[in-house]
């Protein structure tokens, strides 16, 4: 289990502007890096169109993990948002979760974006640290 993921304050806002630009709807996509260390964010289309659900397009999905390969970088985390909360991983993601990654949730609460991380494993989600560096 991961404890603690990095994330440059650039990623982390670029991930808050690609959630922003799908609300109402989730958003979702993956986090390539390297050792814990997020470096690169991959949009994926959210096949559900729902505000409170994400489906990963399979074929975008598989196109990131393509990209992810060919350029030597590891599956770091699975992103996606919740518009109207909450905060935590749901009892949905939970059941759903396929990759031992971490999940990094965005949440629209007061008026802004927070970021939170998880690591769900046997029915259950801990929490990550999310340390964002410069």
């Amino acid at each position: 289990m991961i404890q603690t993921l990095r994330l440059s304050h650039a990623l982390l806002q670029e991930l808050i502007t690609y959630v922003d630009q799908h609300a109402p709807l989730e958003a979702c996509g993956v986090l390539a890096g390297k050792a814990a260390r997020d470096e690169k964010m991959i949009g994926v289309l959210n096949q559900a169109q729902s505000p409170v659900r994400f489906v990963m397009d399979p074929y975008e999905q598989l196109h990131a993990f393509d990209w992810i390969e060919s350029n030597g970088l590891d599956l770091v985390g699975i992103f996606h948002s919740h518009p109207t909360g909450p905060e935590t991983a749901s009892p949905t993601d939970i059941l759903e979760a396929a990759y031992a990654v971490v999940h990094v949730i965005l949440s629209y609460t007061g008026a802004q974006w927070k970021a939170r991380g998880f690591w769900i494993e046997d029915g259950k989600a801990s929490e990550v640290t999310l340390q964002i560096t410069g």
